[in-house]
């Protein structure tokens, strides 16, 4: 099993931002799919918790094709704000978004996690699904995401992780090191786009693991709630 990491080698941020722009136009069709569309339930659930704070003005980071962003619209907030650093996946998100009739309320705009070109203390909320295990450098994308938030304002955060117990933990890993690899490498058309998922998450720190690094970017309390059998943590921050 691959070491956990925190900080990638130089030039995984352009490596990452290439392959989303390449396989954006079936981005969204390969997440439901992979998934058996159990990804929207997760993203309702964030939706559903973070919405008992009501946040006036909301945060999506690496916000891909802008699903998370749209479902947030459920709540009513003033704005969303989404960024990502592949162009072409937020050229999607805002066609997306100008069909469901939300441009007034969502902004995608193109940005880097780890530098944000945000004051401090502007947010209510920060989410991100799926997209912290790709920052090069996640102690300082952390920190960037607790530096933009107000205080007492949350980070929610989607990720996968890895199962623990028979017979999710072997199914799991037989789908994810062989059936997810091939299904996206056949639909995306890209080499190796759905052979780095899994090996991204293997490697990814998780758990109390991943809460003791949002403690140490500044978080006064973060704890997580393990979704669908482990397959996904969803990890809350409070600053």
């Amino acid at each position: 099993m691959a070491k956990p990491s925190v900080v990638q080698s130089p030039g995984r941020k352009q490596e990452v931002q290439a392959m989303f722009d390449i396989i954006a136009y079936r981005y969204d069709l390969l997440n439901h799919l992979l998934s058996l569309g159990i990804d929207r339930g997760w993203r309702r659930r964030l939706v559903k918790i973070m919405a008992n704070d009501k946040p006036e003005h909301i945060l999506d980071l690496a916000c891909g094709t802008a699903d998370l962003s749209i479902a947030a619209s459920k709540i009513k907030p003033h704005s969303i704000t989404g960024t990502d650093i592949a162009e072409n996946m937020l050229a999607i998100g805002r066609e997306k978004v100008n069909q469901k009739g939300l441009s007034d309320m969502i902004t995608l705009q193109k940005a880097d996690s780890e530098n944000l070109p945000f004051a401090d203390a502007r947010f209510d909320a920060a989410m991100v699904a799926f997209g912290v295990r790709n920052y090069e450098n996640l102690p300082k994308g952390l920190a960037e995401m607790y530096r933009v938030l107000k205080p007492g304002a949350k980070a929610f955060i989607l990720e996968f992780s890895k199962p623990k117990k028979f017979p999710v933990k072997q199914v799991f890993r037989f789908y994810f090191k062989f059936i997810l690899p091939l299904i996206g490498r056949m639909v995306s058309k890209h080499s190796s786009a759905y052979s780095y998922l899994p090996e991204s998450v293997s490697a990814f720190p998780e758990d109390q693991e991943f809460v003791g690094l949002m403690l140490s970017a500044g978080f006064k309390k973060a704890e997580f709630i393990s979704l669908s059998f482990g397959i996904t943590n969803l990890y809350i921050g409070i600053k």
